[in-house]
């Protein structure tokens, strides 16, 4: 059985925000709505410190805290669909109790407060939804979480799921070289411009993936936490831990 994993070369990306555009065309988020954020951090001290990128998407974890306190079980692992998580926008309830369980601050909630001026939802309303931006895709798969999000319900990356869905059964990579399957890469791998993803899948021991991951050590974000990722990270910077969102209190 497929299970769709990336890798991320921290060596190699440049935190041009190539990844975070696309993914935001791709899947019709709100501004300010990143599903693939590109953080950045200094690293050593100055005069030598340097500045150092790390994109986040979202893990897509072997064992999701966010599954585990859903109550309305919105949020959920599909294995066949190649382990990617989900929220299924029809039984989400918007408690964000998923927001705060994940470990890596990947999950968004579509409230009413606008993020810039002007409201875009404002200047492209749509008829019996939260907005109707003129570049959306006519995906739409409520139950993954695919689509334009309507109110009060958590959004998060899905992988490009409805790309990656379409890709031909028992594939080990998904590379944007290849224009067998170029089609059917997610938004951020394809467009990046030093070529630092890769996507493929885990359970494929001819995948380009795994050679990268067991190569080059791969490692997983805050994998003491027992949720062990599908995604992981090369480079000398890659056991730098994940961005923690500061609490309320």
């Amino acid at each position: 059985m497929t299970k769709w994993g990336m890798v991320i070369d921290l060596d190699k990306c440049t935190g041009c925000q190539a990844c975070t555009t696309a993914c935001a065309m791709e899947n019709n988020t709100l501004p300010g709505e990143n599903w693939q954020d590109v953080l950045f951090y200094h690293e050593g001290t100055y005069p030598t410190a340097k500045l150092t990128w790390l994109p986040r998407p979202c893990m897509q974890c072997e064992n999701p805290s966010c599954v585990t306190v859903c109550p309305t079980r919105a949020t959920y692992k599909d294995m066949d669909a190649g382990g990617i998580v989900f929220v299924d926008w029809n039984k989400c309830i918007g408690c964000k109790y998923c927001m705060i369980a994940c470990p890596y601050g990947v999950r968004f909630y579509a409230d009413e407060q606008p993020v810039v001026e002007p409201d875009v939802r404002d200047v492209f309303p749509g008829e019996g939804q939260l907005w109707a931006p003129p570049y959306q895709s006519p995906e739409s798969d409520a139950r993954r979480g695919i689509g334009i999000q309507p109110k009060g319900v958590v959004s998060k990356c899905t992988f490009c799921y409805h790309k990656v869905s379409q890709a031909p059964e028992g594939v080990a990579d998904l590379d944007e070289d290849n224009p067998e399957t170029k089609e059917y890469v997610p938004a951020c791998v394809r467009t990046c411009p030093p070529k630092a993803r890769y996507f493929g899948d885990l359970d494929n021991p001819e995948s380009e993936v795994n050679r990268l991951i067991a190569d080059q050590r791969g490692v997983r974000l805050r994998d003491h936490t027992g949720n062990r990722p599908q995604v992981y990270y090369l480079g000398s910077g890659a056991d730098v831990p994940a961005y923690n969102p500061p609490s309320d209190s």
